[in-house]
């Protein structure tokens, strides 16, 4: 027969004390004389007495928990992101639930949801690679805070995101002051958020300096489409300039280049965008936008932990910064 677990009650009675300083001790709340916190906290340790967290969750309307829902990890700025938000809700005091999902959806999202609502979380952050809110299977909830990184949703809800035009503007206005004639880009997917940012700026940019566009199709963010996106290019025309949709495909691109037999950046310059921490180590060292993915982290779970208090929803677009490097050089003609 199993032992009964020592109750509240078990506690009071063995220091001496009543229910209610037994909670505040349990809680840790002020105004409990240390003589009676000491006793208190003996009786507990001698009965193996364990506060019912869940209970006092209820009672205080709280849980002192961050539901996160991802859709893969193989994004470094998913995987940095989900760290940060770990590690910042410990230091709050909240502890942190994930909850992956098997596809980038709103069904899928709003399935997570309702689930992490019965696991009880204090709030929903959302970190997923595309713009699923343009899925109308979504479903905002209500009942708790939510904060998605990536574009705003509405709804109640809030969002923080990286200004992806203004970062693609820095890269291609870099290059054309290095007076590249045109610049030919590696795409991202085109479902993608901000990959299709990044194309829409590089498109309006060279649209509006008169220079000429051509396109090759979108990559999937990996080094593999990055080199398929820059061979079809070069079966072609041979470029003096490459915007690539991110760092991982401007790896593919360089090897690309190679074999071309074209140097980067002697022949061709190349701009990367993420500044991923193997950047400074490509050869030669990548030209990039950084993405401030910690930083990312960080403000969602500040939004979240501040609309838990009554906090009103906010977007915010946090800028980028281009770190040159020495993969761009001024154009020479061939």
């Amino acid at each position: 027969m199993l032992e009964r677990a020592s109750s509240m009650r078990d506690v009071a009675r063995m220091a001496g004390v009543s229910l209610q300083t037994v909670s505040r001790v349990a809680n840790g709340e002020p105004h409990v004389a240390d003589a009676k916190r000491e006793r208190v906290l003996a009786a507990m340790q001698d009965l193996e007495y364990r506060p019912n967290s869940a209970a006092r969750a209820m009672r205080r309307g709280a849980y002192r928990s961050v539901g996160v829902v991802y859709h893969s990890l193989h994004s470094v700025g998913t995987h940095r992101s989900l760290e940060e938000i770990s590690e910042r809700a410990a230091a709050h005091g909240y502890g942190t639930t994930i909850m992956p999902v098997a596809a980038a959806s709103g069904r899928a999202a709003s399935s997570a949801f309702t689930r992490l609502g019965e696991m009880a979380v204090d709030a929903v952050i959302v970190v997923f690679p595309s713009p699923f809110g343009l899925d109308a299977t979504l479903e905002i909830p209500t009942a708790v805070p939510l904060v998605v990184l990536g574009p705003p949703q509405g709804g109640g809800s809030s969002s923080v995101g990286f200004d992806q035009d203004g970062g693609a503007v820095q890269a291609i206005e870099h290059l054309l002051e290095l007076g590249h004639p045109t610049i030919h880009h590696v795409a991202g997917p085109a479902d993608s958020f901000s990959g299709a940012a990044r194309t829409a700026a590089w498109r309006r940019l060279l649209e509006a300096d008169g220079r000429r566009i051509t396109a090759y199709g979108h990559g999937d963010w990996s080094a593999e489409s990055g080199y398929t996106l820059t061979r079809r290019m070069l079966e072609t025309e041979r470029p003096s300039a490459i915007f690539v949709g991110n760092d991982q495909m401007a790896l593919g691109t360089y090897r690309a280049l190679a074999e071309a037999g074209l140097r980067v950046p002697e022949d061709v310059s190349v701009v990367g965008f993420d500044d991923v921490d193997e950047a400074p180590m490509y050869a030669p060292p990548l030209t990039t936008v950084a993405q401030d993915w910690d930083g990312l982290g960080r403000e969602s779970l500040r939004i979240a932990l501040s609309m838990t208090h009554g906090g009103a929803p906010e977007d915010v677009n946090l800028p980028l910064r281009l770190i040159v490097r020495d993969s761009t050089a001024r154009y020479r003609p061939a």
